[in-house]
């Protein structure tokens, strides 16, 4: 009986072993690859494939990768004014602003996200929306395991040409092309602000024909760039 038992729980310790390292080389494998390849999709982008083919709703999917040394600093400067202030200090996640949207929540006040760039990186690039906590635990992974492998402008340079600007266009390269008519090495500050001022809801909120509200939007992430450090601090990030 003994006999049976160790053999059983050998049995297991072995495939438990085998799953983690499974897990692993499924995990860590691609995003040391993708610190020097550049994504040829995401997760979000495969979904708004599927919607297109399945649903009737048409629109083209268009994404044109830009090399970080192309892309204007107002660009980039923006985004993080806009999405991730402490972005070029934490390590992939903002508690400050986390504590926040607990304590929003549990007033019943409107929570306001609390995700980090590198956070919406994970969700885009492998996972799908949602607030479920399964997904959250995986992108709290993913996330953890982007900033050991990353630096930093590597992530910046990856949200920038995944994140979506709106319906089927993702990345600020194909942005600039559809609502700015310009290349996103030209792009300036008040073209980069516009852009980051449609991120939190990209088909409410529109480039082409900016609401009010994405215009004073627009204005106050103007005003948070004029008081951000240089761009050179991420270049010595890890």
């Amino acid at each position: 009986m003994r006999a049976s038992r160790s053999r059983l729980g050998l049995f297991l310790r072995r495939w438990l072993v085998r799953i983690v390292l499974g897990w692993l080389l499924l995990t860590v494998g691609p995003i040391v690859a993708l610190r020097w390849v550049d994504p040829p999709t995401s997760a979000f982008m495969i979904r708004d494939r599927i919607n297109v083919w399945v649903g009737t709703e048409r629109y083209p999917l268009r994404q044109r990768w830009v090399p970080f040394r192309q892309i204007a600093s107002a660009a980039k400067r923006a985004v993080i004014a806009a999405e991730d202030q402490k972005f070029p200090y934490h390590f992939g996640f903002d508690f400050d602003s986390i504590a926040n949207a607990f304590d929003e929540r549990e007033k019943g006040e409107r929570v306001r996200g609390a995700s980090t760039i590198t956070q919406q990186v994970a969700k885009n690039l492998f996972l799908w929306p949602g607030q479920d906590w399964v997904r959250k635990g995986i992108e709290a992974y993913l996330t953890v395991l982007i900033e050991v492998c990353w630096p930093k402008q590597r992530t910046l340079e990856i949200y920038l040409n995944i994140a979506e600007f709106g319906r089927g266009v993702y990345g600020v390269g194909a942005a600039s092309d559809a609502y700015l008519h310009k290349s996103a090495s030209a792009l300036s500050v008040a073209d980069g602000a516009l852009l980051a001022a449609v991120l939190p809801n990209p088909h409410r909120f529109r480039v082409a024909a900016p609401s009010g509200y994405v215009r004073r939007r627009q204005a106050w992430i103007i005003r948070q760039m004029q008081h951000q450090g240089p761009l050179t601090m991420l270049r010595n990030s890890t």
